[in-house]
């Protein structure tokens, strides 16, 4: 509690002291002068309470000191209690109190009274004191009620009539506030919002509730319907509703919504096109690979070894070209993952390295290859996208070196308990890359200079998609090049060292061994397109299959109506009916055996959400194309749980 301030004047030191001697405790302070000027100034810088004054001084006596003070407005509220030893007689009594006083005291003073009124009046200046914080604190507060932007409202709880409103009610609902005081609160709200209003109102004074909040649509004076927030306080049968216009949030809500659904639907359009572009691109590079296959186990002249190689190269690329895009697509999807496991990290890189020197040896460049001794053998890596960074890499330097060399380096920055972090570097002597260009070039469809791809070629989503693939790998890529003189790109990650893997069958020696026959088995195909119609009816009579083949997803029903087969190899992408139909059709409405018969969705669809698709379809599993023939034989094997040798 603050201590009160007392001031005490009297011309004799003597009389101050006394007083101070029987007023002395800790909830007051007490100031005193034997000077009335100075009494003046001390009640103007303190704020005093209670003032206890000597009548007889000279110079300004106690009646004057009184009325100066009284007629300050900075002092016109301290209590005034005359101090003197003059008569009683009335006329005294009378002028002190008209010059201000509350009350006397005479001298001597007994100890006992002077106390007790002392005591009193520090009461009711505490109390005075109370009164005038909490009416500034009414005063502040009716200000912020009548100049807010909210209508703010009392409610009578039991009729629900309002009871005040402030001047924003104009401004929101177009109503003077002397035109709803009186009127239900209810009757703001429209027709349809009515009830729910009414029984929030009642909810919320049955319950005595402290707080609540909710919306509501409100009609204006002029017919217009607005979005209203009310937070609703309840207390001594009243309620206490602050009411916000939240139109434009909701307004701007209803955007977000809409955008959103667009967002969405464009969404569905992109993954739409890119699953039919998938597969209208793939299913016929999936004939030419397959063709091309074909054609190697045919008696070739070196002339047409030499177009079959060309066939597959261009095969390649284009498949490259493809998965240039879908990988882009997925990544900025979201839907890209990383997939580590326990890998040789100097295989690895060597057979990059063995791939492209051939190109390299095309273009009379060096294609040089150094990792450095202390690089740890087995970590744990994504194999398949650390050869996608690397190819792109080293494809691009040696695109862009027309003589010199290009450089792979292999090399431990740190090492930190069972983990390592390596650089992974690839410089070139080549054109070089200008200094406004350098940011771009990781930009999707983004080349160095507007001719790059007329005289070299490419998307321009190489870079993009190795900066992607080492942010998502957790790396960081960085390069630096100069006009003229070639290009350098680092790049750095964190890997975990492993033991050595247990050594798998490579897919080199598959693709090369002679597949057995399966014999005593029939399989129906269902396939739209006719390269791949040859294709996999040339694999299927290599291994001794029967089979039917149909070019869309009903005769593909009707043929197992009236066949029976072991197996069903099953295109997705179909006229009239497509695989995922088809095959919910079989596990439907087909009786056993024929609706357990397995099948192989044979689909170009690279996507994630389309493979699930036709898992959840009832299919037994995936091969995407192009698939190489070994990929296809293991699946009919372990689907059909054949032994072979």
């Amino acid at each position: 509690m603050d201590a009160l301030n007392i001031l005490i004047v009297d011309d004799r030191e003597e009389n101050i002291i006394a007083l101070e001697a029987l007023l002395k405790r800790n909830d007051i302070q007490i100031l005193s002068t034997t000077s009335p000027n100075d009494a003046l100034r001390i009640a103007w810088e303190n704020n005093i309470s209670i003032a206890l004054i000597d009548v007889q001084m000279p110079g300004i006596d106690g009646f004057e000191l009184a009325e100066m003070l009284k007629t300050n407005p900075r002092t016109k509220d301290i209590l005034i209690i005359f101090v003197t030893a003059i008569s009683k007689e009335s006329k005294y009594a009378v002028k002190g109190f008209g010059a201000g006083a509350v009350d006397y005291l005479y001298k001597p003073l007994d100890p006992f009274i002077t106390s007790a009124k002392v005591d009193a009046f520090i009461q009711l200046a505490r109390t005075q004191r109370e009164i005038k914080e909490k009416n500034e604190d009414l005063q502040n507060y009716a200000i912020v009620v009548k100049n807010s932007a909210d209508i703010i409202t009392t409610v009578d709880a039991q009729t629900l009539r309002i009871q005040s409103i402030n001047p924003a009610v104009e401004k929101i609902l177009g109503y003077k506030p002397d035109e709803v005081v009186d009127s239900s609160i209810v009757d703001l709200a429209i027709d349809g919002d009515r009830t729910a209003f009414r029984k929030k109102l009642s909810e919320i004074a049955n319950n005595n509730l402290k707080f609540a909040v909710a919306e509501y649509q409100f009609e204006t004076f002029d017919k217009r319907t607005i979005w209203v927030e009310c937070r609703f306080t309840y207390r001594n049968k009243t309620l206490f509703i602050n009411i916000s216009d939240i139109s434009p949030q909701k307004s701007f809500q209803a955007q977000l919504i809409k955008s959103k659904e667009a967002a969405e639907y464009a969404k569905k359009v992109k993954e739409s096109f890119l699953a039919n572009m998938s597969h209208e691109l793939r299913t016929p590079v999936n004939g030419i690979i397959g063709l091309t296959n074909i054609l190697r186990k045919t008696d070739l002249d070196s002339q047409q070894a030499n177009v079959v190689d060309l066939l597959e190269v261009s095969s390649q690329s284009l498949l490259g070209v493809i998965n240039d895009v879908l990988d882009i697509s997925k990544i900025e999807a979201g839907k890209f993952s990383i997939v580590r496991a326990p890998n040789n990290i100097h295989k690895t890189v060597k057979a990059v390295y063995d791939l492209l020197k051939y190109k390299a040896d095309e273009k009379n460049i060096e294609l040089i290859m150094d990792i450095a001794p202390d690089v740890p053998v087995h970590i744990l890596f994504d194999s398949l996208r650390l050869n996608q960074i690397l190819m792109n890499l080293l494809s691009n330097a040696i695109k862009f070196t027309d003589r010199g060399f290009v450089r792979l380096q292999l090399s431990v920055m740190q090492k930190l308990n069972n983990t390592v972090k390596l650089k992974f570097s690839v410089a070139d002597s080549g054109i070089g890359i200008p200094a406004d260009r350098l940011s771009m070039i990781f930009d999707s469809f983004e080349q160095a200079e507007d001719d790059t791809s007329a005289k070299y070629g490419g998307t321009g989503l190489g870079l993009a998609i190795v900066k992607k693939l080492i942010e998502l790998k957790g790396g960081e890529l960085t390069v630096s090049s100069q006009l003229g003189n070639g290009s350098t790109f680092n790049f750095t990650n964190w890997y975990t060292l492993v033991d050595a893997p247990q050594q798998e069958k490579r897919n080199a020696d598959r693709l090369v061994s002679k597949l057995e026959p399966f014999g005593d088995i029939k399989v129906l195909v269902a396939e739209d397109n006719l390269v791949n119609q040859f294709m996999l009816s040339k694999i299927l009579k290599d291994w001794d299959v029967a089979f039917d083949v149909v070019d869309n997803g009903r005769k593909a029903i009707e043929k197992l109506q009236n066949h029976n087969y072991d197996l069903i190899l099953m295109d997705t992408h179909m006229p009239e009916m497509n695989g995922y139909q088809a095959a919910k059709c079989i596990r439907l409405d087909f009786e056993e055996p024929k609706r357990s018969v397995p099948i192989i969705s044979l689909s170009a669809a690279s996507f994630d959400h389309e493979q699930q698709q036709a898992l959840s379809a009832g299919m037994n599993d995936v091969l995407a194309k192009p698939f190489q023939p070994y990929e296809l034989h293991e699946k009919i094997q372990r689907l059909l749980n054949i032994e072979q040798a």
